[in-house]
């Protein structure tokens, strides 16, 4: 949040990962507004959404909810925040995917929704207008250099990279391993409301109208092999990860479920902790870095698995992010999953997808096809596991998930 005067912020941005409205949470579900909510915004209440932050802020920096309703604050998503100060605060904008995940916008109806802002105590004079993702909104100011460039390509972070994985259409899914691991599914035009706990969110899209994405949001991901580098120093580097864990057949019994911030889809809970369990005196490093990376995939199969259980099957997982170039961990995908994991040439898809839909608002390619035949050198990795093997693992897994559970409750 910043004030409008001056552009500067009133307190520090509260990332995604922050669970200090945990209790909040908690106390809105316990009064029975989880449903109404989710019919509203598609999401489950959860500090991992903005709303209860932003209320966080206006109720512990001293006079900001009296400056917000007189309109002296604006509030946003870092999309919001950069294109502010890009254009010089003339543009206060977000676009229909960020919007999406504030627990304030109305996905069925394609705007912000008054009940949500009464819930969540939020003005809303602090509101940015809400844009579709491929439109061109302003220029970028000569102040800062980069006169006369368009603003023409704003979305999310999954939904760019799903847009950048070519699922356009319902059905299409893929997958981004980043600090955490966020699957996506396109479900078309219509709103559904997910049975499994997913969330539904607008998908960006070059159509200038709602689309719809099953996500299941895991939030711990790459952040496991960062763990064993900075917190265990088992290894130097994170790329250095592959190999220790190749020094090894299989964990040697170890399971580790990386919940260091509780756990996400299709769980949802905030009280879960990490837990390495089947430790035994011949346990290595090899092993502890070889059930992270095993954790990694059987979190994405157990999201993919919600997923499928109310869509379609996938016939393929479309992966991307920093740790999809870890072969040993994609192999271990396609064999958990039993279907082929496929890795583009270009693994920064939220950049792309980004690039993408300002392309396409400005002319720079004529048509959404031309984008699609210009992809090649696909990556295959075929599942070699068999299917008995598969399920006893995924057991064991799931066995540990829950011991996981309500530990801080």
């Amino acid at each position: 949040m910043w004030e409008r005067a001056t552009g500067k912020p009133i307190h520090p941005a509260i990332v995604w990962q922050d669970r200090r409205t945990a209790g909040v949470c908690s106390d809105l579900k316990e009064g029975g507004a989880e449903e109404d909510v989710a019919n509203r915004t598609g999401l489950v209440i959860d500090p991992y959404f903005s709303a209860t932050k932003v209320a966080w802020i206006l109720d512990n920096v001293p006079g900001a909810r009296a400056r917000a309703e007189k309109g002296e604050l604006a509030f946003g998503t870092v999309d919001s925040w950069l294109i502010w100060h890009l254009t010089s605060g003339h543009c206060h904008v977000t676009d229909v995917t960020n919007a999406s995940r504030t627990l304030l916008y109305n996905i069925a109806k394609g705007e912000w929704d008054a009940e949500m802002l009464r819930l969540f105590r939020v003005p809303a004079a602090v509101l940015p207008e809400v844009v579709w993702s491929s439109q061109n909104v302003g220029d970028v100011t000569t102040s800062l250099g980069l006169g006369g460039i368009a603003i023409a390509g704003i979305a999310g972070d999954q939904q760019a990279a799903l847009f950048g994985q070519l699922c356009w259409d319902a059905g299409e899914a893929k997958n981004t391993y980043g600090t955490g691991c966020f699957l996506l599914q396109h479900i078309g035009t219509q709103f559904v409301r997910s049975k499994n706990r997913l969330i539904t969110t607008l998908a960006a899209s070059t159509q200038k109208r709602l689309e719809y994405a099953f996500e299941g949001s895991i939030f711990i991901g790459g952040a496991v092999v960062q763990w064993l580098r900075d917190n265990l120093k088992l290894i130097g580097a994170s790329a250095d990860v592959e190999a220790l864990a190749a020094s090894v057949p299989d964990t040697g019994g170890v399971v580790f479920v990386p919940a260091f911030v509780g756990l996400g889809a299709p769980h949802w809970d905030p009280h879960a902790a990490g837990m390495i369990i089947g430790l035994r005196r011949g346990t290595l490093p090899g092993h502890i870095a070889r059930a992270a990376l095993e954790s990694i995939a059987y979190q994405v199969a157990d999201v993919l698995e919600a997923v499928q259980s109310e869509t379609t099957a996938v016939p393929d997982l479309r992966v991307d992010g920093g740790a999809a170039v870890n072969n040993l961990l994609m192999q271990f995908q396609a064999d958990v999953l039993g279907v082929p994991v496929v890795r583009p040439q270009v693994t920064e898809t939220t950049a792309l997808g980004a690039a993408y839909l300002a392309g396409l608002a400005t002319g720079f390619w004529a048509d959404p096809q031309e984008l699609k035949a210009k992809r090649s050198n696909d990556i295959r990795f075929e599942p070699k596991m068999d299917a008995a093997e598969r399920s006893g693992r995924r057991a064991l897994w799931q066995r540990a998930v829950e011991r996981s559970k309500q530990w801080t409750e």
